[in-house]
């Protein structure tokens, strides 16, 4: 019986967690010599931290896309409101 805590679900880690315990795992592998049942489950653990972290980037970015025009067209709102008053 194996007294090791499980991880937390990568989907209830922070963006910032499941970046920092993929940096870990990445030194793990960097500074020691793993035995294969370790590597395995490493590896599978980097892999969903890596999957996480790309949909939640890829989520973000399309955010970004959708609120950047948004922005610029209030912006050229606020610009033309001021033209107003400088007539």
């Amino acid at each position: 019986m194996s007294t090791t805590k499980e991880p937390a679900p990568v989907e209830e880690l922070s963006y910032t967690e499941a970046s920092l315990e993929l940096d870990a795992i990445v030194e793990f592998f960097e500074r020691r010599e793993v035995d294969v049942d370790v590597l395995v489950s490493q590896l599978e653990r980097a892999t969903s931290l890596i999957d996480e972290l790309d949909k939640r980037l890829r989520h973000t970015r399309a955010q970004v896309e959708e609120l950047v025009p948004r922005l610029e067209a209030l912006a050229g709102d606020v610009d033309n409101y001021e033209d107003d008053d400088d007539e």
